[in-house]
C-alpha cells in the first residue's frame, strides 16, 4: 500500500495561490506599451511584490526600484526588503494608470500592465494573454477594455 502524503501547512502556504499571475512577452521582443501583464491577488503592493520581484529578477538581475501609480495602491513603504536587499518603492501621481515599472540595478526595466485584483478571472486571463503577445502594440486602456469584451 502506498502511504498517503498530506501537505504540511508550510507546503500549503507555497501553493499556487501565492504564485504571481504574470505573463511576459518574449525577452527579445520590445514592442508595444508594456512588456507583459501582472494580476495581483490583492491590492496590497508590499505583500504582492516579493513573489513578483523574485520572478522578474531572473530577467533583470537584482531589482533596484519599482514605480507605481499612487492612486491605485494603498500607501506603501518607501523601501521593501526582498531577495536579500532593499528595493525602493516610488509612488507617482503621473505614473501611467494600471502599470508598474520594475527597474534592475543595471537600469534594465520591465513595464507591466497591472490588472486590478478584483477583475473577473476570465477578463484577467484575456488581458494577461493579450499583453504578452510579441507583436501587440495596444495601449493599456485598449488591453483592459478588450478583455472586458472578450472575457
Amino acid at each position: 500500500m502506498t502511504p498517503q502524503l498530506h501537505p504540511t501547512s508550510q507546503q500549503r502556504r507555497a501553493s499556487p495561490e501565492h504564485t504571481p499571475r504574470l505573463r511576459l512577452k518574449p525577452k527579445a521582443s520590445r514592442s508595444g506599451y508594456v512588456d507583459g501583464a501582472w494580476w495581483p491577488h490583492t491590492s496590497d503592493l508590499s505583500t504582492e511584490l516579493p513573489d513578483l520581484l523574485a520572478v522578474l529578477s531572473i530577467r533583470l538581475g537584482q531589482i533596484d526600484r519599482v514605480l507605481y501609480n499612487m492612486g491605485e495602491w494603498p500607501i506603501s513603504p518607501a523601501k521593501l526588503s526582498t531577495g536579500g536587499r532593499r528595493v525602493r518603492l516610488d509612488g507617482y501621481r503621473r505614473q501611467p494608470v494600471n502599470t508598474i515599472e520594475v527597474i534592475g540595478l543595471g537600469r534594465d526595466r520591465i513595464v507591466l500592465m497591472t490588472v486590478p485584483a478584483r477583475t473577473d478571472p476570465g477578463e484577467a486571463h484575456c488581458a494577461l494573454m493579450r499583453a504578452a503577445r510579441p507583436e501587440d502594440c495596444s495601449t493599456v486602456a485598449d488591453l483592459l477594455g478588450s478583455a472586458q469584451h472578450d472575457g
